[in-house]
């Protein structure tokens, strides 16, 4: 690949990261109104139309490894292991 196409290759990358962002943003503020609706009608579960909607809370468990390490750095230390990867920006 020459360098005039590199370079426009990598301009059309920018260009939809970025459509991406906008898209990403006008969905998660589609999504919040229709959320909102929902809690102001004290609903989880709705039909609407064909759609099926749900907002429900639940609840996860989560390893607290700063806390772990914290407490307990020798142990800590015994187990993480340093993995290698590539990192791909362009800026």
């Amino acid at each position: 690949m020459r360098q005039q196409e590199l370079t426009a290759t990598l301009a059309r990358i920018k260009e939809l990261e970025a459509e991406q962002f906008a898209i990403t943003d006008e969905l998660e503020a589609l999504k919040d109104t229709v959320k909102a609706y929902m809690v102001s009608q004290g609903t989880e579960k709705m039909l609407i139309g064909q759609y099926k909607v749900s907002y429900k809370k639940y609840t996860t468990s989560r390893f607290d490894s700063k806390t772990f390490k914290a407490e307990h750095e020798a142990l800590y230390n015994q187990y993480v292991k340093a993995t290698e990867s590539r990192r791909f920006a362009i800026s």
